[in-house]
């Protein structure tokens, strides 16, 4: 069986990664807000102790009793990516595994005191093997990470909210967590994009899986190039009333879009800190009690201002210009959402349209 060959002699041999820390593969603002939170003393225990309301052990009895456990016997070709993947990023623990039948391809890493692993039949149909593997290597991402315990709020607390949605006030005070735990998670999911890669090793592997996310099985019919460039048309497109559009649609989701994920995954593989990781440079798990908040903060904040000084997003264009003193910010989103595009130009030539031009000197 192909299975039990591809267990004992992996397709390729790929470069592993001892003792290495979530924080060399963690998208910026995700590691920021896991740092702080590790760095507070006790945190683990009393967010444990908070969860233990959390349905935990009927997660787990619910995937036991419903879904089919991999193993040896069971998937043994996601068992061995899983070891295989577990291997790479040196997780010393093998996080149990299931798959559930879903129409809908998805995976997800969640869990309090442990994490599970799970995918959906329809994923498993879906991917070819190198594809696969990045996947699997996500979720172990997100497992090494930390990540399955606020995974599990969230699918909690958005739960929560639809029971108490008849409650006065209490829908609102819910959602505003679920708000800020979105947010965070949709950037925990480029740090676990990134892992996969690291565990995969093949670039083009995510790319495809990626897309066949969003186009399903027609592969044939699909370019890489032209699915990044999507991406690139969708950032740079339309005007300020576009890019609220854009922020109204990402909010109630916890996944960035299926081309915006792909893009960011690109560029970071042409890095410089990619290619740090493969030569062997990464930061250790033994240094992460010495991990400096400011310093994360820090590079969180640089990471923030260089994406606002090189979007070709409109409203983070018109953020940068006015950072940098360009205008006010009163007249210009007044002339963006009028499509006045022209009315702050003719008032910047003209010095005398509102009467108080005449006698000035032209200095900026």
């Amino acid at each position: 069986m192909s299975g039990t060959v591809f267990e004992k002699a992996p397709a390729r041999d790929r470069r592993r990664f001892p003792g290495i820390s979530s924080r060399a593969y963690e998208h910026p603002a995700d590691r920021s807000a896991l740092v702080a939170l590790r760095k507070l003393s006790g945190f683990d225990t009393v967010f444990k102790a908070l969860s233990g309301l959390l349905p935990e052990r009927s997660l787990r009895l619910l995937f036991l009793s419903d879904s089919v456990r991999v193993g040896e016997t069971q998937f043994p070709h996601l068992y061995a990516m899983l070891r295989d993947a577990c291997y790479i990023l040196d997780l010393e623990k093998v996080p149990q595994m299931y798959v559930q039948q879903d129409p809908k391809p998805n995976a997800m890493c969640i869990g309090l005191d442990e994490p599970i692993i799970v995918v959906t039949t329809a994923l498993v149909e879906l991917l070819d093997e190198e594809e696969m593997r990045a996947v699997v290597g996500h979720e172990v991402g997100h497992a090494l990470s930390g990540h399955s315990v606020y995974r599990t709020v969230l699918l909690f607390l958005t739960g929560l909210a639809l029971k108490v949605a008849w409650i006065p006030l209490g829908n609102v005070a819910i959602m505003a967590i679920v708000t800020a735990l979105r947010e965070w998670f949709r950037k925990s999911e480029l740090s676990a994009d990134r892992a996969g890669l690291l565990v995969g090793q093949d670039v083009n592997a995510s790319m495809r899986g990626l897309m066949k996310l969003a186009g399903g099985h027609h592969l044939h019919e699909m370019n890489v190039d032209a699915f990044l460039a999507q991406a690139e048309e969708y950032e740079q497109s339309g005007d300020l009333r576009d890019s609220v559009l854009k922020i109204l649609n990402m909010l109630p989701r916890t996944h960035p879009f299926t081309t915006v994920r792909a893009a960011e995954l690109k560029k970071w593989s042409q890095s410089r800190d990619h290619q740090r990781i493969m030569d062997g440079h990464y930061p250790r798990r033994d240094e992460d009690p010495d991990t400096s908040v400011t310093d994360s903060f820090r590079e969180s904040a640089a990471h923030y201002a260089e994406s606002v000084r090189t979007s070709k997003d409109p409203l983070m264009k018109l953020v940068g210009d006015i950072a940098g003193g360009a205008g006010d910010l009163g007249g210009r989103l007044r002339d963006k959402f009028t499509g006045a595009a022209g009315a702050g130009a003719a008032r910047a030539s003209d010095p005398d349209a509102d009467g108080k031009g005449k006698g000035t000197t032209g200095q900026g």
